[in-house]
């Protein structure tokens, strides 16, 4: 795919912009066709395995309502005609073209990807003044949004109290652009900006990325430990002296201790491992239940003889990493040991949403089958 940044190469991107400073790209997605219309946005927030919110606002910025979803069809028929926003999470996992659009932004890790987020918002609709903790492009898909940017801030930043949004109560654009169809705005980490429309029929598709809090991955790190560790896993100290207070806890026996947190920690194996499953764990856990498919071998050959495409599943992560002479493919938190003819396809799988020509051999055949009964792929039949 060509790069959404027009004329800036990815390298320059990534090397100026990156987590440093916003960029706006004109005309970045030229004659962009949105997946979702507006109706099928909102019929998307009645179900319940769908996460949405409903923000509305008063004309003058002081009153906020959140409502998050189930919603029902009563709630939009009782809307007011302007200042509301409807936001829907994760609609790449949902619906296959959505999906698609993410595909311009693998130059960042897998791993590092979140997902799409639609809003939908009428005229003066938006959720106020704020920053978010992770890298944003914010795509126009219909209608117009003025984006306001300025400002870097954090958790210790002042915020209403008095409102069940996060907004930031003393904030100053320093920046101010409309966006048309097509348009795209990159917002970096910790940076003030307020979108809100300009005019009715608003839409606009929000790529988000992953970026765990250093709480979060300790915790899941200890977690991980707690299971790969046993009982009979335990502190000891055969060199222990004699000292001179027995409450004193000693250098020595805080060396004990760093040096039984290191050998975790100066694991290649152990971390990795740990990592590559933290960081592909689905955010829909019962999504890849339902997309569950159990096929035999010899089905599984068959399609691919008929040359029958293959494509990772909406919402699946994939990635892996090399550590020593070992190749492990993580998937939807998963991790598994590939063989030395199981690595292309491993690796094909990370790079491509979708694959039409596997050799299929024994290895390829194994590993589709587990990964199809995980419902991480699918066979792309046509309908």
């Amino acid at each position: 795919m060509n790069s959404p940044f027009g004329d800036i190469s990815i390298d320059t991107f990534l090397r100026e912009y990156w987590q440093k400073k916003p960029l706006l790209i004109r005309n970045a997605f030229p004659d962009f066709e949105a997946p979702v219309s507006p109706d099928e946005l909102a019929g998307m927030a009645l179900e319940e395995e769908v996460e949405s919110r409903l923000i509305i606002q008063s004309p003058n910025g002081k009153d906020w309502k959140l409502q998050h979803g189930p919603l029902s069809e009563e709630t939009f028929s009782d809307l007011p005609d302007s200042h509301w926003t409807l936001l829907v999470q994760s609609v790449d996992h949902w619906v296959p073209e959505a999906n698609e659009l993410l595909e311009y932004f693998r130059f960042v890790p897998n791993w590092r990807l979140d997902d799409l987020m639609v809003s939908y918002a009428t005229d003066g609709g938006g959720v106020g003044p704020h920053y978010d903790n992770y890298d944003v492009f914010l795509i126009q898909a219909s209608g117009t949004r003025r984006w306001e940017v300025g400002g870097t801030y954090g958790e210790d930043s002042p915020r209403r109290d008095d409102v069940p949004v996060m907004i930031l109560p003393e904030w100053t654009p320093e920046q101010t652009w409309d966006l048309q169809p097509g348009d795209m705005l990159y917002v970096p980490p910790r940076l003030g900006h307020n979108g809100y429309a300009i005019g009715g029929d608003c839409m606009t598709y929000s790529v988000g990325f992953r970026a765990p809090s250093h709480q979060e991955m300790m915790a899941d790190f200890t977690d991980y430990l707690d299971n790969i560790t046993t009982a009979e896993d335990r502190y000891s100290d055969p060199d222990l002296k004699q000292q001179d207070n027995p409450g004193e806890i000693t250098p020595a026996a805080l060396d004990r201790v760093k040096a039984i947190m290191h050998d975790y920690i100066d694991s290649p194996e152990l971390l990795s491992h740990w990592f590559g499953q933290f960081m592909t764990e689905p955010k829909n856990q019962e999504q890849g239940a339902d997309q569950s498919c159990d096929m035999d071998e010899a089905e599984i050959k068959q399609l691919l003889d008929a040359g029958i495409p293959i494509c990772r599943s909406e919402g699946s992560r994939f990635a892996f990493n090399r550590v020593d002479d070992h190749f492990i493919l993580f998937v939807d938190g998963k991790g598994c040991v590939c063989s030395a003819e199981q690595i292309p396809l491993a690796e094909s799988l990370c790079a491509n949403l979708y694959h039409e020509v596997i050799s299929p051999n024994e290895e390829n055949i194994e590993l589709l089958k587990a990964l199809l009964l995980q419902g991480s792929v699918y066979f792309l039949e046509e309908e």
